[in-house]
Parts: C-alpha cells; structure tokens; sequence
C-alpha cells in the first residue's frame, strides 16, 4: 500500500536524548538529537528543549508532529502526567504548548505505544493482526495491537504490564535496567560488554533476567493469548544472552495450545519509536494505513 506523502514530524523522548526526525514516505529524510536536561527543575526547561530538537528537524511542508512519552498520557488533551528521570514534569499539557509554538496539530502517546505502531507499520508486526510490543530499556513499556489496531483505554494504562506485582517488586523492577543496577551494580550497557567477553557475572545476570521475563511473558500470555511479543529497547539488542532462558520458562506455560504458533521477535530497525510516533497524524487525520509495503 502506498503510504501519504504528507511530511510529518515524530519524536522519541527518551530517559536520555531527545530524537526527533522528519518522516516522508515512511523515511527519516532529516533527524535531530539532543541530550535531556536531567537536572531541570522547571518543566519549562524540557519543553523548550523538546522545541528546540523539533525546530532543528523541522520543514516549512511539516503537517503535524506525533511525540513519544515515557508515561501515561491523555492522548485525548495532550496532557502528560509523570516521566521517568524528569521530576519536573506533573501534568504537563505538552500539545497545547507545541501547536502554540508551531502552528501545526500535535499529537501525544506512551513511547511503548509508538513502537508497536511503528512495528505494526515498518517492522516484525507487518503480517500479523494480533500482537504486544514490549519496551526493554530503563523500564519496560507495554502495549497491544488487537486487530491490526493500538488499544486505547480510557483511563490511559492499557499495556503497563511492568506495573503488575512480582515477587517483591513489580515486573519492571526484574525485567528492565532497574534489574541490572539493584542486584549486579552494574547498569545494561556494562552487562552487556561484560557477557561479549564471556564474564561469568554477566551472563548469569542475563540467565536470571530471562526467567524473570519469561514470567512477564506468561502473564501477558494469560490476560491476552498474542499470537506474538515483539520486543525493543536496548536490552533486547542484547537477547542472545537471555533467549534461552526466556524461551525455557515461557515453555512451562500451563496451556501448551497457546504456545503452538506463539512467538517471541525482536525489532531489527532503527527509529521505529520516531516512525511510529509520527504515524499518528495518521492514525488520528484517518490517513494511516493498516499496513505499508518496506
């Protein structure tokens, strides 16, 4: 299918960077990144930064911008109401600032939410109608396309599978970078440097973090029988190490017909959270297709 022509803006606002790219025909043809101000205590200081990034990605033809939270978010306002690593920010009303500033629609959503649009659209989520991305970086984000489509609550907290109770903890605590730096000290990338030169530590802390989402899987597996997970984020660059013990414990599921076609993918593309946030003028201005050809 052809996709619009219409050039839009998507941005992924990570716990680190601000990304931004201008997206034509499915492409990133301009791209823009800049770090977060962590220790800014006025949310005023994000937003002009987030500005900032848009403007250096920006083109006069721009019809919209689509934008990627760490949060919950009033898709509907556009209001944010809490982000990892940016204290300063409590119910933020991010789309009135933007189109104040820009002139142009703004469009909102959870960041997990993009990269499932993004891989329903681009990537591993193409041929299937069904499926739950799951983000694996800092936290771990959720979402859920049913019937070729994102599902939206009403109260905002569709896919936070990582805020479910586990252990002594929640998900997220077990199976994100929160794991790595409580139990080993170590943060993600370090771990994964470590195991590449076959430390000992590392690769049991990768054995032990497969269990752990392995059980996250088999929960999702319960609630929402996908006939796949796709899974993204920086930790899951890294999912030789923990495969296996992910695949082991989702194999002790105790019904083995849902396992029969399931499957656990990874993303392979670079951007999806930046192409799938600026798929959202699409899905919103009904311009967006269900699926688009590579």
């Amino acid at each position: 299918m052809n996709i619009s022509k219409d050039i839009v803006i998507g941005v992924d606002l990570g716990a680190t960077n601000i990304r931004a790219g201008l997206v034509e025909n499915a492409k990133i043809v301009k791209y823009a990144d800049n770090r977060v101000p962590l220790d800014a205590n006025d949310a005023n200081i994000v937003v002009d930064e987030i500005k900032r990034t848009v403007e250096q990605a920006f083109s006069p033809e721009t019809k919209g911008i689509g934008i990627g939270i760490p949060s919950l978010v009033d898709r509907k306002h556009g209001i944010v109401y809490d982000v990892q690593n940016i204290p300063s920010w409590k119910e933020v009303h991010l789309k009135k600032l933007l189109e104040e500033h820009f002139h142009i629609p703004v469009f909102l959503d959870n960041d997990c939410n993009c990269f499932a649009i993004g891989e329903r659209l681009y990537g591993q989520g193409r041929s299937y109608e069904n499926f739950v991305g799951i983000t694996l970086g800092t936290g771990m984000g959720g979402s859920i396309i049913n019937r070729g489509k994102l599902i939206l609550d009403a109260n905002c907290g569709s896919g936070e599978f990582g805020s479910i109770p586990y252990l002594d903890g929640i998900y997220e605590d077990y199976c994100s970078g929160k794991f790595f730096k409580t139990i080993f000290h170590q943060n993600g990338e370090k771990i994964s440097e470590a195991a590449q030169n076959n430390d000992p530590m590392a690769l049991k802390a990768y054995h032990e973090f497969g269990k752990h989402l392995g059980n996250a899987i088999k929960t999702i597996l319960f609630s929402v029988d996908p006939e796949m997970v796709i899974l993204g984020g920086s930790i899951a660059k890294s999912h030789k190490y923990f495969e296996k013990s992910m695949l082991e414990e989702i194999n002790t599921f105790p019904y083995p017909n849902s396992l029969k076609n399931f499957k656990v993918l990874y993303s392979s593309l670079e951007n999806l959270s930046i192409l799938g946030a600026a798929a959202m003028f699409f899905d919103v201005t009904n311009n967006n297709p269900k699926t688009v050809s590579a």
